[in-house]
């Protein structure tokens, strides 16, 4: 039987889930560090043997700590949405969130845990194994970045005035889109920084970077952890036509619509959304 109530960790349970999570990683960077060999999925997508250990090592570890609370994971069998749609709160894992980061061995890959509740991301941790960072955050309590063994608070920032400084707009490393560029010409003075995974949404959470527009494909997977993350940092996810906040298990499909990240609303960035998106 699932447990469909409510639930979130206290601070001893956030405790094992970082170590936890933090030693599937030390398992991924064993991998890493050798040669591996690389398959193709059926939707064309990377996997890795690292791929398959750290789902193993994270449904091990909620399946111990949260038994009664259901797993969705990229490395797991499909769950049918009629399934899903009686779930109160459920774990969502990416056991390795960008994959092709990995095979080219630039660090720029994480390990992300999401529980979701109803619809919304409420707690997330986001590990970057071979960067020695771990992002986590938990609605209502705040949101940290813990390197070295020392937990940081971390939040978003506000824009800056743009004659003052420019925005930063992060964007993927390895997916670009037109609407992407389209919508960087229509911002006022901004820098681009590039780069892979669920790194992205964590650098608008630390207040490194002031916007993350995601105009191309997605999987809930790969951002809930994230999301958790800058929503705790008091920043928001929203959907990028609607400018709703982004939302889980809404239908069949795990596929996110296009959505942006920011630290905060700006008529002057979501004019440039509105135009990027026209037909």
């Amino acid at each position: 039987m699932h447990q469909s109530n409510a639930y979130r960790p206290d601070h001893t349970q956030c405790q094992a889930l970082l170590a936890g999570v933090e030693a599937a990683g030390w398992q991924v960077l064993e991998v890493y560090k050798r040669d591996f060999e690389v398959e193709t999925k059926a939707d064309k997508s990377p996997l890795t043997e690292a791929d398959m250990v750290s789902h193993h090592a994270l449904v091990a570890l909620l399946e111990e700590l949260t038994p009664r609370i259901p797993i969705l994971s990229e490395e797991s069998g499909e769950v049918p949405f009629e399934t899903r749609q009686g779930w109160g709160c459920y774990w969502l894992l990416d056991p390795l969130d960008g994959t092709k980061e990995f095979i080219k061995k630039n660090g720029e890959f994480t390990l992300n845990v999401a529980l979701i509740e109803k619809d919304m991301p409420v707690f997330g941790i986001v590990h970057a194994p071979a960067l020695g960072i771990t992002w986590w955050g938990q609605q209502g309590e705040g949101a940290w970045k813990v390197q070295d063994g020392q937990a940081t608070p971390i939040n978003v920032r506000g824009l800056p005035d743009p004659e003052q400084a420019a925005w930063k707009v992060v964007g993927s490393r390895s997916h670009g889109s037109a609407e992407f560029e389209a919508f960087c010409a229509q911002l006022p003075r901004h820098e681009r920084v590039s780069m892979g995974s669920s790194l992205k949404l964590c650098l608008v959470a630390e207040g490194a970077a002031d916007l993350y527009p995601r105009l191309a494909p997605t999987s809930e997977w790969d951002t809930a952890a994230a999301q958790a993350v800058v929503m705790a940092a008091g920043g928001e996810v929203f959907n990028a036509q609607t400018l709703e906040p982004l939302r889980c298990n809404q239908q069949d499909s795990v596929l996110n619509p296009w959505f942006i990240a920011c630290g905060q609303r700006d008529e002057r960035w979501e004019k440039a959304l509105r135009a990027s998106l026209k037909p």
